[in-house]
């Protein structure tokens, strides 16, 4: 491995557990909204459903197709439709107690506070989210990991998302750090990894669920302390 002096993480899917901080919540509103009784009677088909609409439509959000009201709008609705609740059922508070729950949850990845702690001694390390302001800064407050960041970048606030350069060029501007001595880590392919490899940046694949790597991906993790042996 080169010999780097900066690192940039991807939050959501990276360090912050998303699908288990969302089961989480998906359960607790399960049973509060007595989903069941409105003709949902598995919580984990809910559940499934949900997170392939959520992960689709988070996709077009990082490309530019949509845009966050649409995400938040269309999410739970495509996900009640889908599983044969008529619209006037659809319960409209649910994504707004979804947005405000979810982000209390403190869900990391395995050895995420060990592993930032021992990198923050060697490198200078900073966040990139495509994530959405308010979110995004209750999960890092809420999980005690801000301390370890120098700049924590969030694309709602730059105005840019993951994959496009613009995004990147600004993290780097802010550290006055150069491509050749920096890496991205993320497990998004699309945003993290061919963001940061088509901006001329150094990537690692984070990928915890042992997903086929494609051959162009040059490294992959999918374990947090993996990268103690690997920077």
């Amino acid at each position: 491995m080169k010999k780097y002096k900066h690192i940039y993480f991807d939050l959501d899917h990276t360090i912050w557990d998303f699908d288990k901080n969302a089961e989480e919540t998906l359960l607790e509103l399960y049973d509060s909204y007595q989903l069941a009784n409105l003709g949902l009677p598995s919580a984990s088909v809910f559940i499934a459903t949900y997170t392939r609409h959520n992960h689709e439509l988070w996709a077009d959000y990082h490309n530019g197709k949509i845009s966050k009201e649409v995400l938040r709008e269309t999410r739970f609705k495509k996900t009640f439709l889908e599983l044969g609740l008529t619209p006037e059922l659809v319960p409209p508070n649910f994504e707004d107690d979804y947005v405000n729950l979810c982000p209390t949850k403190t869900n990391l990845f395995a050895h995420a506070h060990e592993t930032l702690g021992y990198l923050k001694e060697k490198y200078a390390l900073n966040l990139i989210s495509n994530g959405f302001k308010e979110t995004s800064e209750t999960k890092i407050r809420n999980t005690n990991i801000g301390h370890y960041f120098n700049h924590i970048i969030i694309s709602e606030v730059i105005g840019v998302n993951k994959p496009d350069k613009a995004i990147f060029e600004h993290a780097l501007s802010l550290g006055n750090a150069n491509k050749q001595e920096s890496v991205m880590i993320g497990d998004s392919l699309e945003a993290d990894i061919y963001g940061a490899l088509n901006f001329g940046m150094d990537a690692i694949y984070f990928n915890p669920n042992n997903l086929p790597k494609p051959a162009d991906i040059p490294i992959q993790i999918t374990n947090l302390n993996q990268l103690t042996a690997l920077l």
